[in-house]
């Protein structure tokens, strides 16, 4: 009589690492850890801790799980130990996933979760190292109208264009291209159900707009506030 293959063995054959990824996301505790590190900061393990509800010893083994499975990252600094999500690929799919969270709950939840989210973070935040939220929505799909951008099946390419007009904000596209990452990429923006730009160039990018001072970290986690500055060049690239 044959016997039944393990789960171990279904995983292997059908969706490796699937399950593994999914029961490490299950746990509330250890999910709260990882969206508090979705502005693309370490964070020492007490602050977790308090972000999580949890005690010391039950934090410290589901950030040791969280390593582990190669969601965080563990960075020591003489005695305090500092955590991050492991890759811009990880914070992607934690974006995903709370977009998926957030459209599949059932429709008497949505006034519920509609008040839970700030505006200005629906508007303007950080999604691991690029920006998300509607502002974000609209640079992408403007620069795709223009034909700067190019975008098929999730993955992202520069024009001739639109490395040329990259290179006027100071952004070097052959540079972006040659980092150990993927080039650039669509992210599905949890809040606006629609895609903002992600990868090496939409990390470029956000680093230039808080070089040039057009947007900057707001109190609240992950918000970025578009200074005076900053409206006045984001409308005038929109309306180009």
């Amino acid at each position: 009589m044959a016997a039944f293959p393990s789960d171990a063995q279904r995983e292997v054959a059908h969706f490796p690492g699937l399950s593994r990824i999914g029961a490490l996301l299950a746990d509330p505790g250890r999910a709260a850890m990882l969206w508090s590190l979705m502005d693309g900061s370490a964070r020492p393990a007490g602050e977790l801790t308090m972000i999580a509800g949890l005690s010391p010893s039950a934090a410290s083994g589901h950030l040791s799980k969280l390593a582990e499975g190669g969601l965080l990252t563990l960075e020591v600094r003489g005695r305090h130990r500092y955590y991050r999500i492991a890759s811009s690929e990880i914070a992607a799919a934690i974006e995903a996933l709370a977009h998926l969270a957030q459209a599949s709950a059932p429709a008497r939840a949505a006034p519920m979760a509609a008040r839970t989210v700030p505006v200005e973070m629906r508007y303007a935040r950080t999604c691991y190292d690029h920006m998300a939220g509607e502002l974000a929505v609209r640079v992408f799909d403007h620069l795709v109208s223009r034909g700067w951008l190019v975008e098929k099946g999730g993955d992202v390419e520069a024009t001739e264009t639109g490395a040329a007009m990259l290179a006027q904000w100071g952004i070097d596209v052959r540079a972006q291209r040659a980092r150990k990452r993927r080039f650039a990429c669509t992210c599905l923006d949890w809040s606006e159900r629609r895609a903002h730009l992600a990868g090496a160039l939409g990390a470029a990018l956000l680093d230039n707009w808080r070089q040039h001072r057009w947007v900057e970290a707001a109190e609240r986690p992950r918000v970025l506030r578009i200074t005076p500055v900053g409206r006045e060049r984001f409308e005038a690239l929109l309306s180009a």
